[in-house]
């Protein structure tokens, strides 16, 4: 049985300079289905990545209708838990939306959104074949930029797993409901809190 799980967490306050702040929120993967390059990966993004990734993959699946990402509200404080947990959520049922869509998942925007920390620019360029690098390099280029799972690491230290941590396969077990791992994403220097 093919699964896609999908948490977004972990909102945290980015500083752009002195007078701008957003939230990006952490994007963890951990499935066994074959149109995923990486079984486990975790990227951060902000809103308004989500708003282009909605566009694009509206644009090109015209006779879909896709899920409603949380309306951007005037009145959103970022320094209040309530409105913060409210826009996860939301992020989180469009996602798990999207991933039910065999055409969506066939969008390599998609899978560069989830699984890279290109920026929308770069994902698009990388998309229309003018990088240097296909979807399948960056996406596992990004992964080997970032630390391993713990629990990777585990069954590597018990000699459980003899091949390339990097392995199509998993037996990591990795359920929906365990929040607590921390996937070990690459913290950018301006997400350290003061």
């Amino acid at each position: 049985q093919e699964f896609v799980t999908v948490l977004v967490r972990d909102p945290r306050i980015q500083k752009e300079d002195s007078w701008h702040s957003y939230i990006d929120y952490e994007i963890f993967i951990h499935t066994n289905s074959i149109c995923f390059t990486r079984k486990t990966s975790c990227v951060r993004r902000r809103y308004r990545e989500f708003v282009w990734l909605r566009q694009r993959l509206q644009s090109n699946a015209v006779l879909i209708q896709l899920p409603d990402l949380p309306s951007k509200t005037p009145f959103f404080n970022m320094n209040n838990p309530n409105h913060v947990d409210h826009r996860r959520q939301g992020l989180q049922e469009f996602l798990e939306k999207i991933l039910q869509d065999a055409l969506l998942l066939s969008d390599s925007r998609l899978h560069l959104f989830l699984q890279t920390q290109l920026s929308p620019e770069d994902m698009e360029a990388c998309v229309s074949g003018q990088t240097k690098y296909s979807v399948a390099d960056a996406i596992h280029s990004f992964a080997s930029l970032n630390r391993r799972f713990p629990i990777e690491d585990e069954e590597r230290k018990k000699g459980k797993n003899d091949a390339d941590s990097d392995s199509e396969s998993s037996s990591s077990g990795l359920g929906p409901s365990d929040d607590s791992i921390s996937c070990g994403c690459k913290a950018s220097p301006a997400s350290e809190e003061p």
